[in-house]
């Protein structure tokens, strides 16, 4: 089956309304142009996101916080703020719809095998964003939406969520912390935004913080030793990816070391135990990277992973 790709329009119009502002709308350019210009691109199925509805987003987002993104959206030509990172324009309402979206049809896509492996190339990114509150860039969950559905829809019981932003997953681990059909495993830098992660105690969280500087080999060790086995015990149905590329050693965003090759590396990983547990069902859904050549690069080869391994 071939590699799906998801996106909207709306998605490369979304501006926080900062001048500067890292979570920029060339960050998408970013990822096409190195796709074409590596040629993964011809072989990639393209959709366009749907709309997440009230009723998908309340799976994981209270129903007041969900008024409150409606109510902040500005009208045409204006900026509006919901966190001290986050701000919107009046693309940013359309453009959050479609990213939580994004991860609703791609579950739709695996369970359907239609295809096994399936990227969201959205933003706003999700994984800062808990059930009442907007952070870091992150308006709704989009990967938490994602998994709702597929528990809400297919009756799936065990999904593996695994995120490797330099930065604590903390929106992702506060919907699904105790939820035992979610394994959640964040990899980040510590201490670090958003200062937590490092004390979570419970027993569906297998957390990696790390130091500032740490690089391929320190992070491969500990994946290793941390996420292979826990998702290999878990079993899981469906394995998502909070697939976060400022972890780059050239992304000035954050202080991990990290290389195009260990995106590489984690992604066949996790399609080797997607393949063993749960018929190869992987979606990947874009969080962080900012430096825009890394960026490029890195979901390039991760996209590249998710197509040729079979």
């Amino acid at each position: 089956m071939s590699t799906a790709v998801i996106s909207h329009q709306k998605c490369e119009f979304h501006d926080n309304g900062q001048p500067y502002h890292p979570e920029c709308p060339e960050r998408l350019g970013a990822i096409d142009n190195r796709l074409i210009s590596s040629g993964v691109d011809w072989v990639l199925r393209y959709y366009d996101a749907p709309l997440a509805t009230r009723e998908q987003l309340a799976l994981v987002h209270d129903a007041e916080y969900i008024d409150r993104v409606i109510a902040t959206a500005p009208e045409k030509g204006g900026t509006s703020v919901l966190d001290g990172d986050t701000g919107m324009n009046h693309h940013s309402l359309e453009a959050a719809y479609a990213s939580a979206g994004a991860a609703i049809m791609a579950v739709d896509l695996v369970m359907h095998e239609k295809h096994n492996h399936v990227f969201c190339k959205v933003r706003p990114p999700g994984h800062h964003a808990g059930a009442n509150r907007a952070a870091g860039f992150c308006v709704f969950n989009n990967v938490a939406v994602g998994a709702a559905h597929a528990m809400e829809k297919f009756g799936i019981e065990r999904i593996a969520i695994i995120d490797f932003d330099v930065h604590h997953g903390d929106g992702t681990e506060e919907i699904f912390i105790h939820d035992p059909r979610v394994l959640f495993g964040s990899s980040f830098q510590h201490p670090f935004y958003p200062f937590s992660g490092a004390d979570t105690k419970a027993d569906n969280i297998i957390n990696i913080p790390l130091p500032a500087g740490t690089g391929s080999d320190a992070w491969q060790a500990a994946v290793r030793e941390k996420w292979l086995p826990a998702i290999d015990d878990f079993k899981p149905e469906l394995i998502m990816i909070s697939a976060g590329f400022d972890s780059h050693l050239e992304d000035d965003m954050g202080g991990f070391n990290l290389v195009e090759s260990d995106y590489q590396w984690i992604t066949r990983e996790l399609c080797k135990l997607a393949k063993t547990h749960c018929q190869g069902r992987v979606i990947s859904c874009l969080e962080g990277g900012y430096e825009l050549s890394s960026l490029g690069r890195s979901a390039t080869v991760h996209i590249k992973e998710l197509v040729e391994f079979h």
